[in-house]
């Protein structure tokens, strides 16, 4: 009987996720014999730009659920407002090719996280398609290939992003919340873009806090979503929770997810279980999710 699997999409958002948190997740991966897709932000981190967020409906409400400093610490707090923002992918490029070597897939976050995910949703084609083409030649420049995925930051897209997505040449993306791969297409019912994977599961920061969850029982609530298996599940994680601060409750749900029996995997190989031609076709429409501020880009209904 073939084995179920189980995809993980870590994305890494700032410096101290990439040279912290990628290190300790790669160790707990080996632990469990688990591949997982590395998506990078490989420019500048000016994650002290998120202040502006504080507007945002729903903002207070989570940060007042977790630890902002304790998650991304204070010196990184401040980059991109008192302190200047480092260049991500030029400080740790070769901590990026160790990841592609040990075996795990690599690809594209983001050029500056905070650039795209407070402003992507209102912008022009022009500002698209400038911030995708300095990531995909960042990768190309760290990695020597082209990408062939990319996840957006926030899951925040717009429609010139999900073209530009097929003119790159990705074989397929993860840019948005969901419930199964699909095919995504416009207004007028024609495909745009390249074969989605959403997110199928919620993620940590969006469930502690909220009914009782804490970071030492969330973990039995995620397993209890995925018990009865059945759907290509997609599980979002952060280098900067998972790969620090909430490193033993990923270590305690990978355990779980090998008790029932699925096979870890990166994104690429859910992909390639699928037959392309054949996804069902769906519009993505922009949607408020439980637990996170703001709106997102979601799996719509689907066209006949």
């Amino acid at each position: 009987m073939t084995q179920e699997l189980l995809a993980l999409k870590i994305d890494v958002d700032t410096w101290r996720g990439t040279r912290e948190g990628v290190p300790r997740l790669l160790d707990i991966l080996r632990r469990h014999d688990a591949r997982a897709t590395f998506l990078f932000s490989l420019g500048p981190d000016h994650t002290g730009r998120a202040i502006r967020r504080v507007f945002r409906k729903g903002f207070l409400r989570k940060v007042s659920r977790t630890s902002v400093v304790e998650h991304y610490g204070l010196r990184t707090l401040l980059y991109g407002t008192l302190l200047p923002g480092p260049d991500i992918g030029r400080r740790e490029a070769a901590l990026m090719r160790s990841v592609r070597d040990r075996g795990h897939e690599v690809g594209i976050h983001c050029w500056d996280h905070i650039r795209w995910q407070d402003n992507v949703a209102t912008q022009t084609v022009d500002w698209t398609r400038r911030e995708m083409l300095r990531a995909a030649d960042r990768f190309r420049e760290v990695f020597g290939i082209p990408a062939l995925t990319h996840g957006a930051a926030g899951w925040q897209m717009n429609a010139a992003a999900f073209a530009c997505e097929q003119d790159l040449g990705f074989l397929y993306a993860s840019d948005v919340r969901g419930f199964r791969p699909f095919r995504p297409v416009d207004e007028d019912g024609k495909a745009c873009g390249v074969p989605q994977l959403p997110t199928t599961l919620p993620t940590l920061d969006e469930l502690i806090g909220v009914d009782d969850l804490t970071a030492d029982n969330v973990d039995r609530h995620l397993l209890a979503q995925t018990e009865a298996g059945g759907c290509p599940h997609v599980y979002t994680l952060h280098a900067e929770l998972e790969g620090m601060r909430l490193a033993e409750t990923f270590d305690r749900l990978l355990r779980g997810w090998r008790r029932q029996d699925f096979r870890l995997a990166t994104c690429r190989e859910l992909f390639d279980s699928l037959d392309p031609a054949n996804l069902p076709r769906h519009r993505v429409i922009s949607g408020e999710l439980a637990g996170r501020s703001g709106t997102l880009a979601l799996q719509g209904a689907a066209i006949d």
